[in-house]
């Protein structure tokens, strides 16, 4: 019984492989195949009204290039599509390209990988690595997809049919990287609640976050891009069916909103970058009042303590013929270095107070920033 792989290709006999075909034939009965060799599709592919061929690569840009060669897509088709870098449209109405963004979250790291959709009469092919899933919930049951594609539906139909299912698997699994961000985008609100995380560390989250999300946007404006252009670029092998064109306009609108909803995030990071600013600022004002009340008392301090040793070292010499047994020279000396100090303390006490306007209690100095200033 063939079972799934994680890349969402087949496996037979608990073998994993490479590519998983999903064929509807002229009378209406589906084909499921697996194989690791491309080769083997191609008699069932030519017996098929219309295929469906996922492969899962090493390199986008060589086994890709093979096996979509193999299949009769033109070179310059597929090298025309490695050459933009997020997203690409070819139309060269035998054949159609496109490039679609993958989004994949690899170490905290928002990463867009390329999935490839080749389209001609009667095979679409996805091409992908195997760094990403896609397409594995649609490979589950594309059997019974096809069956429900009618019968009487032309070429372009049914191929606007399965090519609008697999751009909504894409999207789908898009979108749920998002989820992911939000996720991580929560942890922000624990350090921001304990007040030992540093505003550094904080403000290194929030970047790093915000990062992710802009990622995440480029890919989605390049998604966008792409079913911009598939809504009206009028491809030979896209319907002209409104009904059908639009099943792409229900998948721009999914992606609009996706892309409200990103930009909403960002904008709510943004508040909390300011939040993170204005905490920081707030500390570094904090320790710049409690430095000042430190050299506010120092300054008050280092005067009690300069003016007597200045005036005891002046009143030591003998020309002045105070006598260490005298009462009153004793008085006078004491008189001579109390009543100076005192005075100069107060001096510098009130300077400090009034006109430096520097701190002399610790409460002015953890509030001072709140307080308004004077005119």
């Amino acid at each position: 019984m063939m079972e799934k792989n994680q890349n969402g290709c087949g496996t037979q006999t608990q073998q994993e492989c490479d590519g998983v075909l999903v064929a509807l034939g002229h009378d209406g009965k589906t084909v499921r195949m697996c194989a690791n060799r491309p080769e083997e599709f191609l008699h069932t592919i030519d017996a098929s009204s219309i295929s469906w061929v996922n492969f899962c690569v090493d390199s986008i840009e060589d086994d890709g290039l093979k096996i979509a060669s193999l299949f009769g897509f033109s070179t310059n088709l597929y090298q025309s599509l490695l050459t933009h870098e997020y997203s690409a449209y070819d139309d060269r109405d035998t054949e159609l390209g496109l490039k679609i963004p993958a989004v994949s979250i690899e170490e905290d790291k928002v990463k867009i990988l390329p999935v490839l959709i080749l389209v001609k009469r009667g095979l679409i092919l996805t091409l992908h690595t195997e760094k990403i899933i896609r397409f594995f919930r649609f490979g589950r049951y594309a059997d019974i997809f096809f069956k429900k594609i009618p019968k009487s539906a032309s070429l372009e139909d049914k191929n606007t049919i399965i090519l609008a299912r697999l751009l909504d698997e894409n999207n789908t699994r898009n979108f749920e990287y998002l989820a992911k961000i939000e996720m991580r985008a929560e942890k922000l609100n624990d350090l921001m609640a304990t007040s030992e995380t540093p505003g550094v560390r904080m403000a290194h989250e929030i970047h790093r976050v915000k990062k992710m999300l802009i990622t995440y946007m480029y890919g989605l404006w390049a998604t966008l891009d792409v079913l911009n252009t598939l809504r009206y670029g009028d491809a030979d092998l896209i319907t002209d069916s409104p009904k059908l064109l639009g099943k792409i306009t229900l998948l721009v609108e999914d992606v609009n909103r996706q892309i409200g909803l990103t930009e909403h995030m960002s904008e709510v990071l943004s508040s909390g970058l300011e939040v993170v600013q204005t905490i920081y600022n707030n500390q570094l004002q904090q320790l710049n009042n409690r430095i000042t009340w430190i050299a506010a008392w120092l300054a008050i301090l280092s005067t009690a303590a300069i003016v007597p040793n200045t005036i005891a070292t002046i009143l030591s010499s003998s020309i002045w013929g105070l006598e260490p047994g005298n009462h009153w020279h004793m008085f006078v000396y004491l008189c001579l270095i109390t009543i100076p100090t005192l005075w100069a303390t107060f001096a510098v006490y009130t300077w400090v107070k009034q006109f430096a306007k520097l701190p002399t209690k610790k409460e002015e100095a953890e509030v001072r920033e709140k307080m308004p200033r004077e005119k």
